[in-house]
């Protein structure tokens, strides 16, 4: 039983990666028409990601590989049960990819003023859609003996659900704001500063107004964080980084305020998974119907396989992905071969 309480630890992780590093990235495109002024700005921002945007959306893909492999049952009840939503999804990467691609490809301001639109309008959707399938997950969905997901598109739009998509774009636009105080100089990173504390501001209230409405409406994790009262760790934690990111950023120091701000990410995204454990799929219908991670885990025999695999694989994901990013440090230059 241990490697599946492993493996759901490795799947938080997993998540939290694309949500941390993916997550700077649409962030960045939900404040490009808004903070962005320029052109010079603008090509700054998508530069700001130009070199790491496509491996950064690689974490998605290892999220949905490690679904796949070590809880089958939940992926395919999550693929297609919400398999409008993942089409939506999938619609939406293909945009911001096209939009990212595009934008400089022509001098006309009217052109690239349109794949602006649309980089903001992909991103937007992505972090939105992404966050109303998380609420839903945490809400419950009306999922049968079979395993089978009721309802359609419109029903997973209930308010619970819009909250945390509305969250979940503040919390990634913060992030991203963040990141470009990274990249950016001169009078647009003054904007940005000025942007991060209203941007906090928001999600610090949209948060609180989550947490609320998970502990009343919710009993399972009410439940589970009076039962071990020792989870506040993970929440607390969460908030005593953005509070320490929002002084970094006041002191100049931008790469420690991107740390901390990941940090909460992560404190965010595991105090959710602590509060569902074990659960992966709750359902509305009947509780002998919940998904755990027992229940819908692949063989022990399959779990150690992935698991000796991760082990062997996952250093060098990480050194790759390290090394790009030392590469690309810094402040963005533009070139004539820049986006």
């Amino acid at each position: 039983m241990w490697l599946n309480v492993v493996w759901f630890i490795l799947f938080v992780v997993v998540i939290a990666g694309y949500l941390i590093m993916d997550g700077f990235d649409l962030g960045v495109g939900i404040l490009h028409p808004f903070l962005a002024k320029s052109d010079e700005d603008r090509r700054i921002s998508l530069n700001s990601i130009g070199p790491v945007w496509d491996g950064n959306e690689v974490w998605l893909v290892l999220g949905g590989g490690v679904l796949f492999a070590a809880f089958p049952m939940v992926y395919a009840s999550l693929f297609s049960g919400f398999y409008t939503a993942m089409m939506l999804v999938l619609l939406v990467l293909i945009l911001r990819t096209v939009a990212i691609e595009f934008r400089s490809k022509r001098p006309s301001p009217g052109w690239r003023a349109a794949w602006d639109w649309v980089f903001f309008a992909a991103s937007l959707g992505i972090a939105l859609l992404l966050g109303v399938a998380f609420g839903n997950i945490m809400a419950g969905v009306p999922l049968d003996a079979r395993g089978t997901i009721g309802g359609n598109l419109l029903s997973m739009l209930n308010p619970f659900a819009l909250l945390v998509g509305v969250t979940t774009v503040f919390m990634l636009a913060t992030h991203g704001a963040i990141y470009l105080s990274m990249k950016a100089d001169g009078a647009y990173l003054a904007r940005i500063k000025r942007a991060i504390p209203r941007l906090m501001i928001v999600f610090f209230i949209l948060n609180t107004a989550l947490l609320a409405a998970a502990l009343l409406m919710h009993e399972f994790i009410t439940e589970r964080y009076l039962a071990h009262p020792l989870l506040i760790v993970l929440p607390g934690a969460a908030f005593l980084a953005v509070t320490a990111g929002w002084l970094m950023v006041r002191r100049g120091h931008y790469f420690r305020a991107f740390l901390l701000s990941a940090a909460m990410i992560a404190g965010l995204l595991f105090s959710a998974a602590a509060g569902l454990y074990p659960n992966l799929l709750i359902s509305t219908l009947d509780p002998t119907y919940n998904l755990t991670i027992f229940n819908a885990a692949s063989q022990p025999n399959t779990l150690v396989v992935m698991l000796v695999m991760a082990l062997l694989g996952m250093p060098f994901v990480l050194l790759y992905t390290g090394g790009v990013y030392y590469i690309f440090r810094g402040k963005v230059q533009l070139t004539p071969q820049s986006y």
